[in-house]
């Protein structure tokens, strides 16, 4: 009973920190795109405009929330909250040693949880009955799937390496050397794949503003729009997270951590900042004609030094 308790305990300081982080992290990428487009960004409210994502959290939730008519009511009113659930739920997998959250499957959780926040964006952008959010759901469900084949892939060869599907043994492999020097080219890899499964520039075609207005959320006003914003920023922090965690592993909850953290999450905005939106067949043909084949051959490369490292030792 004491572990059930600790366990919620835990659970519930990890959202509030999780939501404050991500509060302060539309703050902080408003003022980088701010400074990269030469200017301000928010400095009114508060110093600096450090109360402005609190005052923007009051404006969206107050709002009036538009019920659509032929709307299929249900889902198109509980999609978002389960997707910031999934997009909150998936912290559980990082290994917090108290309680039950540093768990054997971590892995298999995170693929899993991952997989499913798809069906959220696709029954939004069904269950709203609008064609400019049909047509954007399905965009985005064809790329975020097309994506996580490269990137559990990728996963996948390092499971083969660590011989785990537990997310602390990729801290305990890393004591001596990062994976980030031993495959530069999938650390790259997945973070392009991070950056198209988070849906963000320059693969953000699920919110196309010029071609589908806004995409499978243009239907949605006030809490609605709101959760599914806070989901997509949840998503991008966990990433950057993971992406520390299983190239740099040895770093894991030291005060440089959060420092790489804040660096990778930072790169996210840089991006953003910076590029163009892809044109979509060619979004498609780099991850099934170039990140595909490469991740393939990673998991073969993988195999093999794991046989010739059994031999030797035999």
């Amino acid at each position: 009973m004491f572990d059930l308790i600790t366990f919620f305990l835990n659970f519930i300081i990890l959202m509030i920190s999780v939501l404050m982080g991500l509060a302060f992290f539309t703050l902080f990428e408003r003022k980088v795109l701010g400074y990269i487009q030469i200017r301000k960004g928010p400095n009114k409210v508060g110093m600096m405009g450090l109360i402005q994502p609190f005052s923007d959290a009051i404006k969206l939730f107050s709002k009036e929330h538009i019920t659509l008519i032929m709307s299929n009511y249900f889902m198109y009113y509980m999609s978002p909250i389960f997707s910031l659930f999934f997009s909150l739920f998936i912290w559980v997998c990082l290994p917090i040693f108290t309680g039950f959250m540093n768990f054997s499957f971590s892995f298999l959780f995170f693929m899993c949880i991952s997989s499913l926040s798809v069906y959220t964006i696709m029954i939004a952008g069904w269950s709203s009955n609008s064609m400019y959010s049909m047509l954007g759901s399905l965009r985005c469900v064809a790329q975020t799937i097309s994506y996580e084949v490269s990137l559990f892939m990728i996963l996948f060869s390092f499971l083969l390496l660590i011989g785990s599907v537990k997310i602390f043994d990729m801290i305990i492999y890393q004591f001596n050397v990062w994976f980030f020097f031993l495959c530069i080219p999938l650390c790259m890899i997945w973070f392009v794949s991070s950056l198209a499964e988070t849906n963000r520039t320059p693969f953000d075609f699920a919110e196309g503003e010029s071609e589908l207005v806004s995409g499978f959320n243009v239907e949605y006003s006030s809490g609605g729009f709101a959760l599914i914003f806070m989901a997509e920023y949840s998503s991008i922090l966990f990433m950057s997270s993971l992406f520390v965690l299983i190239f740099m592993g040895s770093l894991y909850l030291t005060f440089i951590y959060f420092i790489v953290v804040l660096l990778v999450s930072f790169t996210f905005i840089w991006t953003r900042g910076t590029l163009p939106r892809f044109r979509y067949d060619k979004l498609m043909y780099l991850t099934w004609k170039g990140f595909l084949p490469v991740s393939l051959n990673f998991i073969y490369f993988f195999i093999g030094l794991k046989f010739f490292i059994n031999i030797l030792m035999i």
